[in-house]
């Protein structure tokens, strides 16, 4: 079976989900080899754009993938555009997923997001709920009210708890606060935002001993482990760069905590 395609996937829907939120539903064989935590790279039509734009796995079933993604730049403009039957050029799917293996019905997790790193935990949420987890909890955090999307989508699955940084709606702070008023343990954590919430998470489970994963976002080039333009800082020394740097393409987006600086 292949690991990864490169096809001309078909676009069923794209949606405007806030101001500069979009969520896309493409058809594409991804669907049927994603895991939760992986990427696709998206490419662009135009002839002046070379390189592809990372973005996560939302969700994936039935031959089709979701990818929620904010605009930020001219390729992501692109696709903004797209409509219902068109195509686009993907490939994937890239890097490795969320580890659940050790988990049964009896664990507690916690998925913890921030901004346009929510997107990947729903399909993680929608499958540790369909391996038959019951305690899950997602915190979800944004900037303020206008901000939020996916929350129905997570409610599905899972219970959920909304911060935002203006207490515009739900919590009065970010995740990692929230995190501290409340009383159970988790037996692990899975995350994905921006890289400042992944450093005091890390500080938070190291300070309740909670096994912690993290998803990174970095600028990526190739999207394949080959150009090292995505690397973080590692503790142990990489087998392919031999200094301490992982690909974040290659070897993650997922991470054991402990294995990169935040």
């Amino acid at each position: 079976m292949k690991s990864k395609i490169v096809e001309n996937a078909r676009v069923v829907e794209n949606l405007q989900m806030t101001d500069d939120v979009y969520s896309m539903i493409l058809e594409t064989e991804i669907a049927d080899m994603a895991k939760p935590g992986q990427f696709v790279a998206l490419y662009s039509n135009s002839d002046s754009k070379i390189l592809p734009r990372p973005i996560s796995i939302c969700d994936f079933s039935d031959g089709r993938i979701r990818l929620v993604y904010r605009v930020v730049g001219e390729g992501t403009y692109e696709f903004s555009n797209l409509k219902e039957g068109d195509t686009i050029k993907v490939m994937g799917p890239l890097g490795n997923g969320y580890p659940i293996e050790n988990l049964n019905s009896d664990s507690k997790v916690t998925l913890v997001g921030g901004g346009v790193g929510v997107p990947p935990l729903l399909a993680l949420a929608k499958t540790l709920s369909n391996n038959g987890i019951k305690n899950i909890n997602c915190v979800l955090g944004f900037r303020n009210e206008d901000d939020i999307f996916l929350e129905d989508d997570f409610e599905e699955y899972s219970d959920v708890t909304i911060t935002t940084d203006d207490g515009s709606a739900g919590f009065h702070g970010n995740t990692v606060s929230f995190l501290q008023n409340v009383e159970e343990k988790s037996d692990v954590i899975y995350s994905c935002g921006p890289k400042i919430m992944l450093h005091f998470l890390k500080e938070y489970a190291n300070e309740k001993g909670i096994k912690l994963f993290v998803s990174l976002e970095e600028k990526m080039a190739c999207g394949i482990g080959s150009c090292l333009a995505c690397v973080c800082k590692s503790k142990n020394v990489d087998n392919h760069s031999k200094v301490h740097n992982k690909r974040v393409c290659k070897d993650g987006p997922v991470f054991d905590a402990e294995e990169v600086e935040l």
